[in-house]
């Protein structure tokens, strides 16, 4: 399911999702194992083991609910379709429109969700909706069609081949891309999204999912060591909070990074995916500048099936991933903190010492406790601490000691 925006000559997906895990030959083997029951019924004969029956079969199931798209029932011969010691046996089964629905109803169902989830991801609803393009064979199944206007509202377009759209929207574009073809832009989205390995086994996304390309983003990392020379840079895909949960993409190192206190250096990372889904991950210090980066050309060639798992994994984990994330946010916080707090506390005397000293040790507890709440609760006085005291601090990332950064 994708939702376009087309304006003259501008084409602009705002949202694609879909299910890998559903087409034409799904709704094909619920009618092959139909057909094998009822012959076991009559015949008392089991036709799975026989590879050739089971071939005619399915050739048969295939022929059958092309049929059903125009037809109210079907006949299905399928002459000496096995042998046996008493003699060869043959199938002869109608098959009605009505039978082939409710065999399939679960399937036609199963195309509502990624419908809604487009329109969500675009933020719109059916009432927003201008047209309906059917694409694929099975979309001329009757069922498919009444759940497609059931969820939009609006009656399918006819004017095109459903089998063969897709290959001319391949052509055209391919000659946009090249330049044979003018007067046409179309502008797609990231089917995913794409970050980095941040520490505590945390995603920090720096693109999301369903982002118009061309596109370029940035953000602004540090180390959580002292005097840390090198990071190393994990660039992922994916949605679930954690990083390990996501597709790798690659790795690289940025090396000679200006030693310095944990929380100093600025390292801009940046993201950069042009209209052919190549990804362009780059890494800089920004005090010596020193950079580093990689090309990744087949991040857009993630499956479909590995899409949808993707999707499904970060959904049905969003919220139990999501509070891990955040108590891993605020644990890389705290002891960023503590981090600073020791280096600059040596430049502090009398009472802004002491204070300093008394919420680094209760910020050291807090850390060791695992208590959520205790541990905000002295975040926040290790920050008022050092404002007080004169101290300037910086919301800046982190990066653990093995070079995987964090927000």
């Amino acid at each position: 399911m994708s939702i376009l925006d087309i304006s003259h000559d501008v084409i602009q997906v705002l949202a694609t999702a879909g299910n890998s895990h559903l087409g034409g030959d799904d709704f094909d083997a619920c009618i092959a194992k139909y057909l094998v029951e009822e012959f076991n019924k009559k015949e008392h004969t089991d036709l799975i083991r026989d590879a050739s029956a089971m071939a005619r079969i399915r050739e048969a199931a295939e022929k059958a609910k092309i049929e059903l798209s125009q037809a109210a029932s079907t006949q299905i011969s399928l002459p000496f379709l096995i042998q046996t010691p008493s003699g060869p046996r043959h199938m002869d089964q109608v098959l009605t429109r009505e039978t082939f629905e409710r065999l399939t109803m679960h399937l036609v169902n199963k195309t509502e969700e990624p419908v809604r989830q487009a329109m969500r991801d675009a933020g719109i609803t059916s009432r927003d909706l201008k047209k309906v393009l059917l694409v694929g064979g099975s979309t001329r199944i009757p069922a498919v069609q009444r759940k497609v206007r059931e969820l939009t509202g609006l009656d399918p377009f006819r004017g095109i081949n459903p089998d063969e759209c897709v290959a001319l929207g391949a052509c055209i574009q391919g000659g946009v891309l090249s330049g044979k073809v003018g007067g046409l832009l179309l502008i797609d989205v990231t089917s995913l999204s794409l970050g980095i390995e941040t520490v505590g086994d945390v995603y920090a996304k720096i693109i999301d999912r369903n982002t118009s390309l061309p596109v370029e983003r940035s953000q602004i990392f540090s180390t959580a060591a002292s005097f840390q020379t090198s990071v190393e840079i994990n660039v992922l895909q994916g949605e679930n909070p954690m990083a390990s949960a996501n597709r790798s993409l690659g790795r690289f190192r940025l090396e000679g990074i200006r030693r310095a206190p944990a929380g100093v250096p600025k390292i801009e990372v940046t993201f950069s995916i042009d209209t052919n889904g190549i990804v362009h991950v780059s890494a800089r210090d920004q005090g010596t500048g020193r950079s580093q980066d990689i090309t990744v050309s087949g991040a857009s060639g993630m499956s479909q099936q590995d899409i949808e798992r993707a999707m499904r994994d970060a959904e049905a984990y969003a919220a139990q991933e999501g509070n891990r994330k955040k108590q891993e946010e605020l644990k890389n916080r705290a002891e960023s903190l503590l981090s600073r707090a020791r280096h600059e506390a040596r430049k502090l005397k009398g009472d802004d010492r002491k204070r300093i000293d008394e919420v680094m040790q209760d910020l050291e507890n807090a850390i060791r406790s695992q208590d959520t709440a205790r541990l905000e609760m002295y975040v926040q006085a290790m920050e008022q601490a050092l404002n007080q005291s004169g101290v300037w601090t910086q919301n800046n990332s982190e990066v653990h000691d093995d070079g995987a950064m964090d927000v």
